[in-house]
């Protein structure tokens, strides 16, 4: 498995790519299109581009980990 090259939240881009977004959660390329096809994956279409806000990709790692639950 990859290690992420970011160490905080704070050195992420403003929009992630599917390459970043594989990079910070140290998966394969292949299995981050798959995520990113998820419905409540925050995904942002430009034309044939995906990309993901810094903002709601935060929340949504929060949700999905134990940093969202009550």
């Amino acid at each position: 498995m990859k290690e992420s090259s970011y160490k905080s939240y704070d050195e992420l881009p403003l929009f992630l790519n599917a390459a970043t977004v594989a990079k910070v959660l140290s998966v394969s390329p292949s299995s981050c299109y798959e995520l990113m096809h998820e419905p409540d994956f925050p995904v942002l279409k430009i034309g044939s581009r995906m990309v993901v806000s810094k903002e709601q990709f935060v929340e949504w790692v929060l949700r999905h980990t134990q940093g969202g639950a009550e």
